[in-house]
């Protein structure tokens, strides 16, 4: 560990089990469930997709504790972290913040984690620092798709420059939070009405404490810029190629019921990672390890225990 580089506090006003570490020009927020200290395990990194948060692992993380000592991170500009000092919300913008985590802290190799645009930090980290990564699991992975499904138009828009700004000057129509939360809900989910009342509550509640985040969609729509570029690059740098250069052994999650990473790119996915074990999950949206974490989690551990 660099204890010269490493810069590490909690805030008075962090929730618990969460601190701040600055590495690479970032401010990450970190959350470690129960915010107890690693006993031996095999460490784990839990890194969300766009719009997302650490929260968004919670559950697979519990089902997960007996096996790996696991954090999960807020991307900068999300959940509880500051965007970046130099304003790159690119996706290696996004891995330089994590890798730029893990060498400051000493936690690689790590299990790593990753939901659609975490999928593509993932990928990414895995195939030029093979050094930090143990293993992958990618769920719903936003790895290029051309084109992509109808239902994840909307989600590209928000890259158009000016059109978020737009957006935000039309009435709102009376629209609540409540109603904001469904149609989010209704777009990641496969089934939404399986969410327990609680659940459906601090869903609502986050969304109103990310409305009042100021630089909130300046990072929302800078990321999704970061992802449509991700799609068009090409050589060495192009996602696909950088699946085919990964080495570590790599769990597939895909759901039927996505709208916005069609199950079809698991054929081709299959095909790019060397060392890959697939899993579909017919009732599954966009999000399957906050919709069905079980299922998820003993694919993991089928990953992580194999002889």
């Amino acid at each position: 560990m660099s204890g010269a580089e490493q810069r590490v506090r909690t805030e008075a006003g962090d929730p618990a089990g969460v601190r701040t570490v600055g590495a690479a020009g970032a401010e990450l927020a970190v959350h470690r469930p129960g915010g107890g200290a690693a006993d031996g395990r095999e460490q784990a990194l839990f890194v969300h997709g766009l719009g997302g948060s650490a929260a968004n692992w919670t559950a697979l993380m519990d089902r997960l504790a007996g096996l790996v000592d696991g954090e999960a991170v807020d991307l900068p500009g999300f959940g509880h972290s500051a965007p970046p000092a130099d304003g790159d919300l690119s996706v290696s913008g996004h891995v330089r913040a994590v890798t730029g985590y893990l060498e400051t802290t000493g936690r690689g190799p790590v299990h790593l984690f990753g939901n659609s645009l975490g999928g593509a930090v993932a990928v990414r980290l895995a195939a030029l620092r093979p050094d930090l990564v143990r293993s992958l699991t990618l769920i719903s992975p936003a790895l290029p798709e051309l084109p992509p499904q109808r239902t994840a138009w909307p989600t590209g828009l928000l890259a158009v420059p000016g059109l978020p700004a737009l957006l935000g000057r039309l009435p709102s129509n009376g629209r609540s939070p409540e109603d904001a939360t469904e149609g989010l809900l209704r777009l990641v989910y496969g089934d939404p009405r399986s969410l327990s009342p609680a659940a459906r509550a601090e869903a609502v509640a986050e969304y109103r404490r990310r409305t009042a985040v100021p630089h909130a969609m300046r990072a929302l729509t800078g990321s999704a810029r970061g992802i449509v570029s991700a799609y068009t690059e090409r050589g060495e740098q192009a996602l696909w190629r950088q699946a085919e250069r990964v080495t570590a052994p790599t769990l597939l999650v895909y759901g039927l019921r996505d709208k916005l990473v069609s199950y079809r790119s698991a054929r081709r996915a299959c095909a790019a990672f060397g060392d890959a074990r697939l899993l579909v999950l017919p009732d599954s949206g966009h999000v399957a390890m906050m919709e069905h974490p079980e299922r998820v989690a003993r694919a993991v551990r089928e990953l992580l225990t194999r002889g």
